[in-house]
């Protein structure tokens, strides 16, 4: 989203985002007031049980950019892109279990044996 896109704006923008997609549980934005805004005025049209968590974690987003990429650099001599993105997926699964984002993950034991459990599901 541009940086001077106002609340009108944004709140159009969410709306037919959602519309085409689904209704997320989280969103992480920037400081962006427009964007707090227009959340904060669809969180206020939808019922409590759905309502959407607004995190302003600035770098959030670059950091797991920076994970990818260290990993995508020597990658670049994949000779097709099927063998490249099964090898990606694999690699922001894995990334995934280890930072607890997977539904079914268990604290107790390893990030393989997460692994293993989830695949075998």
């Amino acid at each position: 989203m541009c940086v001077s896109r106002d609340k009108s704006a944004a709140l159009a923008f969410f709306r037919k985002a959602f519309r085409s997609n689904y209704l997320p549980e989280k969103i992480v934005i920037d400081k962006s007031g427009s964007n707090t805004a227009a959340l904060d005025d669809l969180n206020a049209e939808i019922s409590e049980d759905y309502r959407i968590t607004v995190l302003q974690i600035k770098y959030l987003n670059n950091i797991v950019e920076r994970f990818i990429k260290k990993r995508i650099k020597p990658m670049l001599s994949f000779k097709n892109f099927h063998s490249a993105k099964i090898t990606i997926t694999g690699i922001e699964n894995i990334r995934m279990i280890q930072k607890k984002q997977i539904i079914g993950a268990n604290d107790n034991v390893s990030t393989f044996e997460n692994f293993a459990m989830l695949m075998a599901l």
